[in-house]
């Protein structure tokens, strides 16, 4: 993360912007398998855990190694630490597939295909668990790279402020937001997304953090 970034209300009120528009906030249906998606943040696995407690999908799949904020941070694959979260929440071991090598989100559904095929198991129907602010672009990956599937897409039912944390500070998550924007805008072009139509006054508060520095996740050029 960039240093010493700046923080005030106007800031805030442009993250807020960002941050609603990345959480689809969607209801969830009953369907045959949840997938949990690698992440640096283990709510996800307390989110896979209230789903299957609610008998929302009597599997779950956990994939992912180590990514961008996970590598030399996490002592296991983000797989391994977050079902063992979703089992000290009560998700019994033989509900659990684990994928622990994805590196990215397009490894995360490669992966999880593969492990499928090889178990000889067939989903029609799945729930998809990100961080609140991956949750569009999670989706559109989904809707994407893996049509076979009907998707739903859902996370840890948390605010911004609710969020965000000691460890998971309001400027790492708004500088991750802002690049994940720049991805959910140019990634539809290399075939990786679905497009997403963006209101202008996202947009503008796209801008307006770039222009504070909240650089330091956006692609390299």
């Amino acid at each position: 993360m960039s240093e010493s970034l700046p923080w005030n209300n106007e800031i805030e009120a442009a993250s807020l912007v960002i941050w609603d528009y990345h959480c689809l906030k969607r209801p969830v249906e009953p369907a045959e398998m949840i997938l949990i998606l690698g992440s640096h943040d283990l709510r996800v696995g307390d989110r896979a855990a209230e789903l299957y407690h609610a008998g929302m999908a009597p599997l779950l799949l956990f994939t992912g190694g180590y990514g961008n904020w996970t590598d030399g941070v996490f002592e296991k694959p983000e797989a391994e630490l977050i079902s063992e979260r979703a089992m000290e929440c009560g998700v019994p071991a033989e509900a659990i597939l684990k994928e622990p090598n994805a590196t990215n989100t397009g490894e995360n559904i490669r992966n999880s295909k593969a492990l499928l095929k090889e178990k000889g198991i067939q989903i029609e129907k799945a729930i998809a668990i990100q961080k609140p602010y991956m949750e569009r672009r999670a989706y559109a990956s989904l809707c994407k790279q893996w049509t076979e599937i009907e998707w739903q897409i859902t996370s840890p039912q948390l605010s911004f402020h609710q969020y965000c944390n000691a460890d998971i500070t309001q400027e790492l998550v708004t500088e991750i937001m802002v690049g994940d924007l720049e991805r959910i805008i140019e990634y539809p072009k290399l075939g990786y997304q679905t497009e997403q139509e963006m209101p202008e006054s996202v947009l503008e508060a796209w801008r307006f953090l770039i222009k504070e520095g909240y650089d330091g996740h956006l692609m390299a050029k």
